[in-house]
């Protein structure tokens, strides 16, 4: 297996995975409700590629998994992610550092992470935890930390990012009639 940063040559590929596994995440009881995923059109997964982070796993010159992390202005024009940049900015959001201590999470010295898209068929082989350590590898020399959000319905997500990649529950809150969980993962750490 190969992970590794991807490139404008991957772009087909990726916006053709986006279109088909966008609510991949989801447990299948979820799906074509009131809960989506996260989709991003071929332009924005070119401006990720470009100017951020968007990590492939790949077996066989075949795509089975992908992670996504992002600057906070990116994702500006979404309203979520403006509450959630508010949110920073007021709150005092502490993460447990462990053997260095709390570290204050903010606009600055974090990134958005996510999402993550893992094939079915590698699902439980270890390579989620690979996906997020490799890119906080990537992130690290320019944020501290990357932060998330994850909605409460989404226990599967949930579980992962917290057994699996290693995030913290900062907060709960609620947008547009929905509860999300606030996570976030020092990039110095271990996974």
């Amino acid at each position: 297996m190969v992970i590794r940063l991807a490139t404008r040559a991957d772009l087909d590929a990726i916006a053709a995975l986006e279109a088909n596994q966008w609510e991949a995440e989801l447990a299948p009881d979820q799906r074509g409700g009131m809960m989506t995923g996260q989709s991003f059109s071929r332009q924005q997964l070119d401006k990720l590629i470009q100017n951020h982070w968007l990590l492939l796993a790949e077996v066989g010159g075949e795509i089975v998994g992908y992670v996504i992390a992002g600057r906070w202005p990116f994702f500006g024009d979404w309203p979520l992610y403006r509450y959630l940049l508010k949110r920073l900015e007021a709150g005092r959001f502490e993460i447990d550092r462990f053997e260095m201590g709390k570290g204050i999470i903010s606009v600055s010295n974090s990134c958005q992470y996510g999402p993550i898209w893992i094939a079915p068929s590698q699902r439980g082989s270890g390579l989620f935890a690979e996906l997020v350590a490799k890119l906080k590898k990537e992130v690290a020399p320019q944020y501290s930390y990357m932060v998330t959000f994850i909605a409460e319905e989404n226990e599967r997500s949930f579980a992962a990012h917290t057994q699996k990649g290693g995030m913290q529950v900062l907060d709960f809150f609620e947008f547009d009639g929905r509860g999300y969980y606030l996570l976030a993962v020092d990039t110095a750490g271990a996974v």
